[in-house]
C-alpha cells in the first residue's frame, strides 16, 4: 500500500503554482457530522477544513470524517485545538497528513510544530505505526523513514506578534505555508469584531507579501466574497469562503423568513 504524497496540501499548492495557476478555493466543516463532511467533499471545492479547535470535534468524529472524504477529490486539512505535541501525535496517528496549527505567534513555536511532526531524531513524534491508521497498521513500506513526506504543516497567523515575526516563522524549515485569521487577528489588535479593519487588511496583506517574497504559500480566511477576491489578487494562494455551520444557519434562516415571515 503505496504511500500517496501528491495527496499533502503542500503537493496541491504546488500544483497551483505557474502559469494558469488560481487560488484553492475551500471551506469549514465544523459541524462534526461525516454525512455533512462528505457532501462537502463533493461540492467541487478544493479543500475541506475540518476545525477541533472552535468545532465539537474529538479524535473519533475527525476518524470519522476523514473516511468519509477519503476518495472524494478534495484535499482535507485538519485543524487542532492547540499547537500540542501530544494532540499533533494523536492526529497524524489518525491519518491526518495536513495540519493547520493554530496560534503560532513566534520562531520558537513554528520549530516545536514542526518538530512534532517529525520522528526523532529530527523531531519529537512518539513510535507507534503498528496501531497506528496513518501506518495502515505497519502495512505502508517505510512509513517511519517516509511519513515527513506525507505530511504538510501551515501554521496560522492570528496575533500581533505572529505578524510581526511573520518573515522569520517563514523561514522555519518544515513550515510549508502560512493562513492568517483576521478574526483573531482583529481582536488582537484592538478591534475585536472588524475583520475589515483597515489595519487589519494591512496586516493580511503584509503577511502576503511576506510570504511571497519567501516563496512560500500564504491563505487567509474571508467569508465576504468582495474580500476574498482582493486578497486573492493581492497573492492569496489558499482561501477559505464559508463554513457549513454558517451556510445551514443562512439557509434556514432565508426559509424561516420565506414562509413565515418577521
Amino acid at each position: 500500500m503505496p504511500l500517496r504524497i501528491e495527496d499533502t496540501f503542500r503537493e496541491a499548492l504546488r500544483g497551483q503554482t505557474g502559469e494558469g495557476g488560481r487560488p484553492l478555493a475551500g471551506m469549514w466543516v465544523c459541524s462534526g457530522s461525516p454525512l455533512i463532511a462528505e457532501l462537502c467533499a463533493g461540492s467541487g471545492l478544493d479543500w475541506l477544513l475540518i476545525d477541533a479547535e472552535h468545532s465539537p470535534n474529538g479524535l473519533e468524529s475527525i476518524l470519522a470524517q476523514l473516511q468519509a472524504t477519503y476518495g472524494y477529490p478534495v484535499h482535507t486539512m485538519v485543524r487542532p485545538p492547540v499547537n500540542d505535541v501530544v494532540v499533533i501525535k494523536q492526529y497524524l496517528d489518525l491519518g491526518v497528513q495536513n495540519l493547520l496549527l493554530p496560534m503560532v505567534n513566534s520562531v520558537a513555536e513554528a520549530e516545536a510544530a514542526v518538530a512534532a511532526t517529525r520522528y526523532p531524531p529530527q523531531g519529537v513524534r512518539g513510535v507507534g505505526s503498528g496501531l497506528a491508521r496513518a501506518a495502515r497498521w505497519n502495512r505502508v513500506p517505510d512509513y517511519l523513514a517516509r511519513a515527513s513526506e506525507t505530511i504538510s504543516v501551515t501554521v496560522q497567523i492570528e496575533s500581533t506578534s505572529a505578524v510581526e515575526a511573520v518573515e522569520d516563522i517563514l523561514k522555519v524549515e518544515g513550515v510549508d505555508a502560512i493562513f492568517v485569521g483576521p478574526s483573531d487577528l482583529a481582536a488582537s489588535m484592538g478591534v475585536l469584531g472588524q475583520q475589515e479593519h483597515p489595519q487589519v487588511r494591512a496586516a493580511v496583506e503584509h503577511c502576503l507579501a511576506a510570504a511571497a517574497g519567501a516563496g512560500k504559500p500564504a491563505g487567509v480566511n474571508a467569508f465576504n466574497p468582495e474580500t476574498a477576491r482582493h486578497y486573492m489578487d493581492k497573492g492569496a494562494a489558499f482561501i477559505l469562503v464559508g463554513a457549513d455551520v454558517t451556510l445551514l444557519a443562512k439557509g434556514s434562516e432565508s426559509l424561516a423568513a420565506k414562509f413565515i415571515g418577521d
